[in-house]
């Protein structure tokens, strides 16, 4: 075969080559994804979300996303959602107290897109953090008497409960029954302005895989052992890991433990010495976010030490 008809060949296996090999890259790309049988996004927007997915198998928790935030009404009617532990991992011994509660806040749609999420103020901040928050994570302790201060009318305050004595906080304001005060570390509010409509419970799944998987901290420690429980900032970086692309951070870490006259938030002026004796383990929560940010998977969006 002359060199011409070999060249005239080649260029016209070229198109079958490359479709063969577009056919494969597809194939690849699929399977890593499950099959679903969707029609295919853009290639920019196929390569991108596979880098994403790439991020997310990066921390190798060996485990799915989840993006069900919310604890719904129709769970507590599926064996499936039943739960062989207590809060604040899951919610057996609480379902009572739950039905009353998901019976009030009826709905349960998720906003397209999460902003901005977790329990720290906005305004006077926005240079810095935004104005835009989608998801308020709080807890009885930290909730504030009015949330419309520092939230949108459609921001959504979710309840992180960590005992029985939170999820009956929570009833006790919805249908205006006498207040147990009893239970809680700081009185929180007994008047509270939160609207039913924009209020969610998270789902205990989360703070559960947040320690077990993430923090690898022990759910049930030995008896001599203090609890140690993940606090809602780290979990609120899960939460959008589970949900999110893409997760910024700003104004959130921790600086050396060593120096107990370290502010702990951008704002207020509590200090490292005030968490010594809490249930968090922030010296392993500064490891985890290192290692998060080291692996391209949550992004600063500030200088930090």
């Amino acid at each position: 075969m002359t060199l011409k008809a070999a060249k005239t060949w080649f260029l016209r296996l070229l198109p079958v080559v490359f479709f063969f090999i577009c056919y494969y890259c597809s194939q690849f790309y699929f399977e890593s994804y499950g099959g679903s049988g969707k029609a295919p996004q853009p290639t920019v927007s196929l390569c991108h979300n596979y880098r994403l997915q790439r991020k997310w198998e990066s921390l190798k928790l060996n485990m799915s996303r989840k993006t069900e935030l919310f604890l719904k009404l129709q769970d507590f009617f599926w064996r499936e959602h039943l739960s062989a532990e207590a809060l604040p991992y899951g919610i057996k011994g609480s379902e009572p107290l739950l039905l009353k509660v998901l019976a009030v806040t009826s709905s349960y749609t998720m906003p397209a897109n999460i902003e901005r999420l977790n329990d720290a103020p906005v305004r006077g901040y926005e240079e810095d953090v935004g104005n835009k928050t989608t998801l308020r994570l709080f807890y009885p302790e930290s909730a504030s008497y009015n949330p419309g201060i520092q939230n949108d009318p459609d921001t959504l305050l979710v309840l992180v409960p960590f005992k029985q004595q939170d999820l009956r906080w929570l009833k006790e304001i919805l249908y205006d029954e006498k207040r147990v005060r009893k239970g809680f570390w700081k009185l929180p509010p007994q008047i509270w302005l939160g609207r039913a409509s924009q209020i969610r419970v998270l789902d205990p799944y989360f703070l559960r895989l947040t320690a077990s998987k993430l923090l690898q901290i022990p759910l049930q420690p030995l008896k001599q052992q203090k609890p140690v429980h993940p606090t809602t900032g780290i979990l609120a970086v899960f939460v959008a890991l589970n949900y999110c692309d893409v997760v910024h951070v700003a104004g959130f870490g921790y600086p050396e433990s060593r120096n107990q006259k370290q502010p702990i938030h951008y704002y207020g002026k509590e200090t490292m010495k005030s968490m010594k004796n809490s249930y968090h383990d922030l010296n392993q929560e500064a490891l985890v976010l290192k290692r998060l940010e080291d692996q391209g998977v949550i992004l600063y969006l500030h200088p930090h030490s």
